[in-house]
This record gives structure tokens, C-alpha cells and sequence, in this order.
């Protein structure tokens, strides 16, 4: 009899796998633990692996193929079965899966008509403009519209003019005299932008459904504290000058206090179910990582239970295998909070979406100088912005505010993270 492989449900959320590549050909041996393809579900890229001994009698699908979860992709023939045989009675019964539309029909079919206005019609619909302001260094600076289409055509700094204009109003004649750069200097060319409709990935289309569904359904409320730096990045400088070259990262440092401050406030540890809320008896931490057509949340688990060092080591192998989409259905499932850190972008602030069914998501700003009181002086600080987004149906105000406290207290004190 022979054996039909289908494509497995690889993922909780799966409904379907795109078949990437195959290791394996057409009358080729495999034996148990061989891998004989790649599959793209909607988190990952996962190896498919032969759990019985035979030989590769019939491909039913081709790499780029989409198949729903039971779909027939491959069949073996069993030591001492007739592989043409089975070949040709599968050739006969199996059903390929339809082909994806060319992208051109794609974009035919999917691409909404946008009635633009003629140029007419543009200058008739806009109110007659008041002259901009151009903000010099001196503050608001009234600029007559032909005055500022000249600056930039011909790449005059308006903050240095003075208006002859009423009001000090910035007009033609001031812009003509004032010296003007050279084409050399002139702005860069702007590359072309192009127009294209992009099919959703199984990763971007379960992003999708999943964050649309937690902001529909979840009830978040945003707090946020800041947190004073200093004290933990001269201890991580330190640290590094001794564990070179594998190197400690804020975010290692930000899990590590996340886990102790889940101790201090086990109600943040939890998820809504309905009739009941479940508080979870280990720390495991999704920390969200980008790759290049979406996000992933690998799992750090039982973190609680493990030292700064070997929590840096576990992020660093964690996102390495989620950049290279070889992360296990297992290492993305199971996290009872979520950090989420855009630090290193730039960004000061932001509030992030619930990963269901938790019941809270950390979003975590960067570090950056600001005005703090120490002593009774105003001096320079590293702050950092932390926002915790949570379900309110599982954790009220209050709770948030006091695990926000704990965990700047561990931030602010990175020694206690350390005992």
C-alpha cells in the first residue's frame, strides 16, 4: 500500500502551506529522518520530514504551489512496491492545485479604478491659499506662493531672506536677488516610484486576520512610564568589556526584567478565556522580530528560571532562525507576554497590538538623552519609553501601573536582575 504524504498543520493557525522546495526527486530512496521539502506556512518556513522508508514514486505539486492542510503533495512507494505503478495510478488520480493567476490578472482584477482630477479641475476645487509660512530661524516666515515656487526651483534658503513684502512678507523680488546654489548642489533626483499589485504572503495574510481580530475583539487600554538608563547601560558597558565578543543587548536586559517584574505581578501573566482567566505558571516571552515580508514572535520560554547570559543567548539563536524562516511550530507558540523594541529605529514611543490570547504586549522605545532631576539638579539622562498595552477584560489599571512600576524599578536598578 502505498503512502500518501499530505501537507501537515504545521502551525495552529495554518490553513495552508506553500510548497518552497523540494529535496527530493522522482525514484529517489528516503529513508526515516530525511528531509524531502520545505514548506512556507503562514509564520515560517519549516522542513517536511519522512517519518517511513520508500522511494519518491510520484510529485503531485511543483515548488510555488499553494496547498491546503490534507492536501495530497506526495506519494511513496514502500520497500518492495512497484514504483512505476504507483507512479502511474497516482499520475491518474491525484489533482494538481490550480495554478495562480498571472499577476498581471491579478492586478486586473484586484486594482480599484482611481478617477484623478484634471489639472483643471485640481486648481478649480482649491480654495484660494493664504501665503505658506516657512518656519526660518527666527520662527514663522511669510512667503508669497511664487516667491517659495522660485526658492525651490532654483534652491534658495528662505531663512536667510528678509521679507520687503507687506508685513515682512517674503515676495519675488526678494527671492531673485538672493544668491541661489549652483546644479551641482541642487537636491538629488528622486527615484521613480513604481506602481504594482503584491499578492499577500501566508505570513501577511495571517498578520491580517489575527491583528485585526485582537483589535476588534480585545479591549486595550496603554500605559506608560519612563525609565531612567543610565545605571543599566554602564552595567552592560561593563559587562561587554568582559564577555567579548558575544556582547549583551538592552533588549536581553529588558527580558530579564520583564521576567522578574511577571513574578513581582503574576497577574500580568495571563489570558483571557472566556469564562475564565488563566495565570500562567512560567514566563514565556515572544520577543517580535522583523523579517523581510512580515513579523514573527519566537518564544523564549520558562525565562523566569534563566540568567541574563543565557537569555542573550537564546534571543540571539531565536531571531537567527527566524530571519532565515527556520523556526519550529513549537518555538512560536505558547508566550504569555510580548516584547516588542523599535528602539533601535529611533523611535522615542509607540503602543503595540495584544498577541492573542495573552494579555498584555510591551512596546519598548529608544534610549536617548533628555532632561531628568537628579539631587534637586536638572542634567542630562538616558531615558527610555515603555508602553504596556493590555486586555482589560484580564488586567485592570491599576495592575498595569503597578507592573509598569516593578519593571522600571529593575530597569533602574539592573543589579537586582542580576541575584
Amino acid at each position: 500500500m502505498p503512502l500518501e504524504i499530505t501537507m501537515p498543520k504545521l502551525s495552529d493557525t495554518m490553513t495552508d502551506g506553500t510548497l518552497v522546495k523540494w529535496h527530493k526527486k522522482e525514484n529517489d530512496a528516503v529513508k526515516p529522518g530525511d528531509i524531502i521539502a520545505e514548506v512556507e506556512t503562514d509564520k515560517a518556513t519549516q522542513e517536511l520530514e519522512a517519518f517511513e522508508p520508500g522511494t519518491v514514486a510520484k510529485i503531485i505539486v511543483h515548488e510555488g504551489d499553494k496547498v491546503p492542510v490534507g492536501g495530497l503533495i506526495v506519494v511513496l512507494a514502500k520497500p518492495g512496491e512497484d514504483t512505476a505503478a504507483i507512479a502511474k495510478g497516482a499520475g491518474a488520480t491525484a489533482s494538481k492545485p490550480a495554478a495562480a493567476a498571472p499577476a498581471a490578472e491579478v492586478a486586473k482584477k484586484t486594482a480599484a479604478p482611481v478617477a484623478m482630477p484634471s489639472p483643471a479641475t485640481a486648481v478649480a476645487t482649491q480654495p484660494a491659499a493664504a501665503a505658506p509660512e516657512h518656519r526660518g530661524n527666527g520662527g514663522p516666515q511669510r512667503v508669497s506662493p511664487l516667491a517659495l515656487k522660485i526658492a525651490v526651483e532654483n534652491g534658495v534658503d528662505l531663512s536667510s531672506l528678509v521679507g520687503s513684502g507687506p508685513d515682512g512678507r517674503v515676495i519675488k523680488r526678494d527671492v531673485l536677488a538672493a544668491p541661489q546654489r549652483t546644479a551641482a548642489a541642487a537636491a538629488a533626483p528622486i527615484t521613480p516610484l513604481e506602481s504594482k499589485v503584491i499578492p499577500l504572503s501566508n505570513m501577511r495574510q495571517t498578520i491580517a486576520r489575527r491583528l485585526l481580530e485582537a483589535k476588534q475583539s480585545i479591549p486595550h487600554f496603554y500605559v506608560s512610564t519612563d525609565v531612567q538608563m543610565d545605571n543599566l547601560l554602564a552595567l552592560r558597558k561593563s559587562a561587554n568589556e568582559q564577555l567579548a565578543p558575544a556582547k549583551l543587548t538592552v533588549t536581553d536586559f529588558i527580558a530579564r526584567a520583564v521576567a522578574v517584574a511577571v513574578t513581582q505581578v503574576p497577574a500580568i501573566n495571563a489570558s483571557f478565556g472566556g469564562t475564565q482567566i488563566t495565570r500562567h505558571g512560567s514566563v514565556h516571552i515572544g520577543i517580535a522580530v522583523a523579517i523581510e515580508d512580515g513579523l514573527v514572535v519566537p518564544v523564549l520560554r520558562d525565562a523566569q528560571t534563566k540568567t541574563l547570559r543565557q537569555i542573550s543567548a537564546e534571543i540571539r539563536q531565536l531571531a537567527d532562525l527566524a530571519r532565515t524562516r527556520k523556526l519550529k511550530a513549537d518555538q512560536m507558540t505558547g508566550s504569555t507576554i510580548t516584547i516588542s523594541n523599535l528602539g533601535m529605529y529611533g523611535i522615542k514611543e509607540f503602543a503595540a497590538i495584544i498577541n492573542p490570547p495573552e494579555a498584555a504586549i510591551l512596546a519598548i522605545g529608544g534610549t536617548e538623552a533628555r532632561p531628568v532631576v537628579k539631587n534637586g539638579q536638572v542634567v542630562a539622562g538616558q531615558v527610555m519609553t515603555i508602553t504596556l498595552s493590555a486586555d482589560h477584560r484580564v488586567v485592570d489599571g491599576a495592575t498595569g501601573a503597578e507592573f509598569l512600576s516593578k519593571l522600571r524599578g529593575v530597569l533602574e536598578n539592573p543589579m537586582a536582575m542580576l541575584i
